[in-house]
């Protein structure tokens, strides 16, 4: 099962919409660029098993 969530870019700041595949487990780590300003950022996704709500964070990918 999918579902989108948005997540703001470690570099730019501007928002972006992601894919979650929630099959992947409750916590998740990777790296997607930027749709704005296309550089790298490691998202790091914890998803509440019981409500299904995302949050991501991002870092700068090194």
């Amino acid at each position: 099962m999918q579902t989108t969530a948005e997540y703001y870019c470690a570099y730019c700041g501007e928002t972006n919409l992601t894919f979650v595949d929630l099959t992947g487990g409750y916590q998740q780590s990777y790296v997607e660029d930027c749709q704005v300003c296309c550089r790298p950022n490691v998202l790091f996704l914890r998803i509440d098993e019981e409500t299904l709500d995302i949050e991501i964070d991002t870092e700068y990918e090194e």
